[in-house]
């Protein structure tokens, strides 16, 4: 009886032009939407939904908001103080005040209303700005300046730099309308123009790195265009036919139609720093056809008819293929339990395309094979052609790899995989979560925004805050708690410990910093009363005082508007994950001492690009080994019921799991740290193993149910299947390895290596592990006549099927010969 998979493959080819009219129609249907297809970094996506810092960011986002560009102006030839200098901050200030999706409120320079400075006289209280209506100019204006600096602390403190030579000017960005190329372009053009041969300019922060990302945008899709034609060449070189070339290409560009299709009807944005992965989609949908290719080129030799020999590759290879892209798509599918709204999209969007790869590759590859000439290098391709030195390299290559998983040689082997396996599992637990830099890994080292971090944490206190919460429990609008002594008292304690701890943050600021020279002006400008009384009626006056000539938007950065809530800022120099974890560990243990809960308020922690950073290495470590787990579950279901043996599924998951570990290892050595943009790569390196495991364990099945013996069993599937392995991750590495030196994104070229180290690792390991594991263990599965996994073929009846006398006699010897450990050709019996 015929099995399913030869009635679907049968009803295909018959109607191959309804089968053809209905995946056009589809591709169709998906194109339309390609127009809508959007490249777009949407800060607060990133950020882990169920986090209790993220809650609090998104409870107080004007506290530490990470969406803060900094700029500084430095002088090179001396200070600050000069009309030039001056006038240039005062210009900068106000043209950043223009850019798109500024938030007016937020911007903070010494020429800013903001930046103000008191002082007591027979009148009262005079609180002024800085600069009055304009920069100083006259020698009396520039000395004027600085002594009402001097009158300034906290201005003096955060905004001029402690040798004078820079200054900084800060502005905030409303995130639903922030366009970050627009604001790039525009904020980029400001600081060229303001750099000259006395001044340098800096620019830092969140979204200048997403800027620098976007400005880099043409230059990696034009890497990619070169890694598509690396691949083209690759295809043309090796395989030297139009079927080889054409069903790869057309396959692959109609799985990616499907792909950003489907997001295109969706509407969903796709992050930038994610469109490796749908290259390295790109890199699956080849590996499958050219493994059909490959199995074509086989039954063609001894068919010599492109329908039935189609027909046949597509029985043969429909179910290990569908099982192959099923348990890929399902793996990715699985990232989207990370509770990261663009971790969630990039689940969908790749698991989707990865899904699509059924009908784009197990079906659309055998029809294409029937339509395209057919090829006029078949003997060569499976190895007849003994004189072809490419492709006997290949299979001696691949011979001598398959005899290190046979016989004798097989204990030394698995000695030496065991000595690899522990070296990784010590090399991992190195493997770091989160940034490894100063700045970002985003770029290189010598990179503006690198240099330009570096500089500002050179003569500022740094760029990277914690923020500490003091929320009022009250419901009444008018309950100013800030203003409260219990609230100034607690915040000058919590800094007091911080700030006493050894390694303590560089700097420290909160509302309560303001008041005692209030509290001092206020009372007639004596320094013996600057010290707060503890009681509400003191602290209250002084912030009265302390409002005197501005308003409550003047120290957005400490209270909010109704000063209900305020905060506590820890700056610090960067956000290594041993910085972070320091910080946040010193905050704990000093919330330990003051308490979180008090009679008006409570204490949150936290907010700011230090809490932030450990809301997503925390969410990012956690669901890592949740990712990993459900992968080996669905890897060991599947495949333990399409093999009908639990030890099928456990054999495939030892060489998958050995792989990950190797990554890792490779990782800790390449000093790429894990986070939001790298798990992914890790999670897809599980399926680019399954897939060669199963092709390899599949062919292994169908070669001992002819051969009844290992060794050649064995050697017979590594020189086949293993083939179309080899081509496949040699041709991605290939097309790959040239983003390393191309990429002004440290990101891209790092994501090259690596994926380069995934395709050489999973093919490396699957050629030697899977034959190993098979032979050492000989599992019982491998024996039974009826698995879901292989159609075999019966060589004798195919040759009957011809009047080549020749082709009847090369089959009946090959079944006669089983020995022979170098055949190319499909060998199964059904």
């Amino acid at each position: 009886m015929d099995r399913l998979s030869s009635r679907i493959a049968r009803a295909a080819m018959t109607y191959r032009w309804l089968s053809l009219l209905i995946l056009t129609a589809i591709t169709g249907f998906f194109a339309v939407q390609l127009p809508n297809v959007e490249l777009r970094t949407i800060f607060s996506d990133l950020l882990p939904s169920n986090h209790p810092f993220v809650q609090t960011y998104k409870d107080h986002p004007n506290f530490g908001n990470p969406l803060t560009v900094t700029v500084m102006i430095k002088r090179k030839d001396g200070d600050i103080y000069n009309a030039e200098t001056l006038q240039k901050v005062w210009d900068l200030t106000r043209d950043i005040d223009l850019t798109p999706a500024v938030d007016h409120d937020q911007i903070l320079s010494v020429a800013t209303e903001k930046a103000r400075y008191a002082e007591a006289t027979p009148n009262g209280i005079d609180s002024r700005p800085l600069m009055e209506d304009h920069a100083p100019r006259t020698p009396a204006e520039i000395a004027e300046f600085r002594n009402r600096l001097l009158k300034s602390p906290n201005v003096r403190t955060f905004m001029v730099s402690e040798d004078e030579t820079a200054t900084l000017v800060t502005a905030t960005f409303i995130e639903r309308l922030l366009d970050y190329g627009e604001t790039f372009e525009y904020l980029d053009k400001l600081v060229n123009d303001a750099r000259d041969d006395k001044h340098d300019v800096y620019m830092a922060g969140q979204p200048v790195l997403t800027g620098w990302v976007y400005f880099y945008e043409l230059q990696m899709l034009g890497i990619f265009g070169i890694t598509g034609i690396a691949l083209l060449v690759a295809l043309i070189f090796y395989m030297r036919n139009v079927v080889g070339v054409v069903a790869p290409l057309v396959t692959s560009i109609i799985a990616a139609i499907w792909g950003f299709g489907f997001v295109g009807w969706l509407g969903l944005p796709v992050e930038p720093l994610i469109m490796v992965v749908p290259l390295l989609l790109v890199a699956r949908s080849f590996s499958h056809c050219v493994q059909f290719v490959e199995r074509y080129y086989e039954i063609l030799h001894y068919v010599k008819d492109r329908r039935r020999a189609a027909e046949i590759s597509l029985s043969v290879m429909m179910t290990p293929g569908m099982l192959g892209i099923a348990t890929d798509a399902m793996g990715l599918f699985i990232i989207a339990v990370a509770p990261i709204p663009a971790m969630e999209r990039f689940a969908l969007f790749c698991g989707f395309w990865a899904f699509i790869l059924i009908p784009t590759n197990v079906f659309l590859s055998p029809l294409l094979m029937l339509l395209l000439p057919k090829p006029r290098n078949v003997e060569r391709m499976v190895g007849g052609n003994e004189k072809d030195g490419r492709y006997s390299g290949i299979k001696l290559l691949l011979s001598l790899i398959g005899r290190l998983s046979i016989g004798r040689t097989s204990t030394f082997t698995a000695a030496a995989l065991i000595a690899l396996a522990v070296f990784s599992v010590v090399k991992v637990m190195e493997l770091k979560v989160g940034n490894p830099v100063e700045g970002s890994n985003l770029l290189w080292d010598d990179s503006e925004f690198n240099v330009a971090v570096s500089n500002i944490n050179r003569h500022f206190p740094g760029l990277n805050t914690l923020e500490i919460i003091f929320e009022s429990k009250s419901q009444d609008s008018m309950e100013r708690v800030v203003r409260k002594a219990e609230t100034a008292l607690t915040m000058q304690r919590l800094q007091h410990l911080l700030e006493s701890q050894p390694n303590p943050p560089e700097a420290s600021l909160s509302f309560t910093d303001y008041l005692p020279e209030a509290n001092r002006l206020f009372s007639g400008g004596n320094p013996k009363w600057a010290p707060l009384d503890h009681d509400d009626a003191a602290v209250s006056a002084a912030a009265g005082a302390l409002m005197v000539g501005t308003g409550p938007k003047a120290f957005l950065h400490v209270a909010d508007f109704e000063q209900r809530n305020g905060t506590v800022s820890l700056w610090y120099k960067d956000n290594k994950q041993e910085t972070v974890d320091e910080a946040l560990r010193q905050a704990r243990a000093a919330l330990e001492i003051v308490g979180t809960e008090h009679e008006d308020f409570r204490i949150r922690l936290g907010s700011g690009t230090i809490a932030l950073q450990q809301s997503i290495n925390d969410t990012v470590d956690h669901y890592q080994w949740i990712i990993l787990g459900l992968l080996n579950a669905v890897i060991l279901i599947t495949c333990s019921y399409a093999y009908r043996s639990i030890v099928a599924g456990i054999l495939l998951l030892i060489p998958v799991n050995l792989s990950n570990l190797l990554l890792g290892a490779v990782m800790t050595e390449m000093g790429i740290g894990l986070d939001v943009n790298t798990l992914p790569i890790a999670a897809i390196g599980v399926g680019v193993g399954i897939d060669y495991g199963i092709y390899l364990l599949s062919r292994i099945y169908e070669e001992y149910q002819q051969r009844k013996d290992m060794g050649p069993a064995i050697l017979a599937s590594v020189t086949t299947t293993g083939k179309a392995i080899f081509f496949t991750a040699t041709i991605v590495l290939i097309g790959i390895l040239p983003w390393y030196f191309l990429s002004a994104l440290k990101f891209l070229a790092d994501m090259g290596l690596l994926l380069v180290m995934v395709m050489l690792i999973n093919m490396i390991i699957a050629l030697i592990v899977v034959p190993l594991l098979v032979w050492l263990i000989r599992p019982r599965f491998i024996e039974s006549k009826e698995l879901m996994v292989s159609e075999g073929i019966d060589l004798e009846a195919l040759a009957a099927e011809h009047s080549d006398e020749s082709l009847r006699t090369k089959a009946a010897e090959m079944v006669k010969h089983p020995a022979n450990e170098l055949v190319e050709v499909v060998p199964l019996r059904s």
